[in-house]
């Protein structure tokens, strides 16, 4: 089992356990739709949907126009990152099929009111995927993981891995000083929603590093790991399943 977090001097950044707020139930609804327009303008403008589509690339390139590709997406939120990936295998040519998994119904109903045209939607546990062993070809997640004690966490990647055959890419944040930084600085300038101004630098002080993910996605059981890191704050792992 992994072990709890630790301050590593290398990042001089005490990891927190303190919950998010938008896990948390109580809240308007029209505050919840804000935070998660904010966060679609963050993975937009701050490389969050490049990575994953990069990764996606990668997990790909041997697939010719015209392949059928098909993608789970899990704790997907306001569903802009699978909704990227549907364009971007649009234009590759690919007949993808994406599925949406999200906890909160409110959150899920959200996303579909937002025009999620390419994505379906449903509610479910991460950590309790309602689908078939190897039943999609990639299964994605982005800024969950950081939701999850480093126990859940290695259960949230087996389940992942359970139900892809390709492999699975996830996408976080990166515990550390210039993401904390980072975070802080967009949380006071961007928005004036209390839900992200709140979740966001307590998003990277509970987030992992990057030894700290490698780490986990091995006790998991992946034994391929590549980590594409992205300017000190965020990171996606490509986890590549056994054939």
């Amino acid at each position: 089992m992994a072990k709890r977090r630790r301050l590593n001097l290398a990042t001089r950044l005490p990891c927190a356990a303190e919950p998010e707020w938008l896990d948390g139930p109580g809240h308007q609804r029209w505050e919840v739709a804000q935070s998660l327009g904010d966060l679609r303008w963050l993975n937009r403008w701050f490389g969050g949907t490049y990575l994953t589509v990069r990764a996606l690339a990668r997990l790909t390139a041997d697939l010719s126009s015209g392949s059928k590709l098909g993608i789970v997406d899990v704790a997907t939120g306001g569903a802009d990152v699978p909704e990227a990936v549907a364009a971007w295998g649009q234009r590759r040519r690919l007949t993808i099929e994406i599925l949406g998994i999200d906890l909160s119904p409110v959150i899920a109903d959200i996303a579909a009111r937002g025009g999620r045209q390419r994505v379906r939607l449903a509610v479910a546990d991460a950590l309790r995927l309602p689908l078939g062993d190897r039943s999609r070809d990639v299964a994605t997640c982005s800024l969950a993981v950081h939701h999850f004690d480093p126990g859940e966490a290695v259960r949230l990647l087996r389940e992942l891995g359970r139900v892809a055959t390709r492999g699975v890419v996830v996408n976080d944040l990166i515990r550390g000083p210039v993401g904390f930084a980072g975070a802080w600085l967009l949380a006071q300038v961007l928005t004036r929603n209390r839900l992200t101004r709140h979740d966001g630098p307590l998003s990277v002080r509970r987030a992992y590093t990057l030894s700290e993910l490698k780490d986990l996605a091995e006790e998991a059981g992946f034994r391929e790991v590549t980590i594409a890191a992205h300017v000190g704050y965020r990171a996606a792992l490509v986890l590549r399943c056994p054939a």
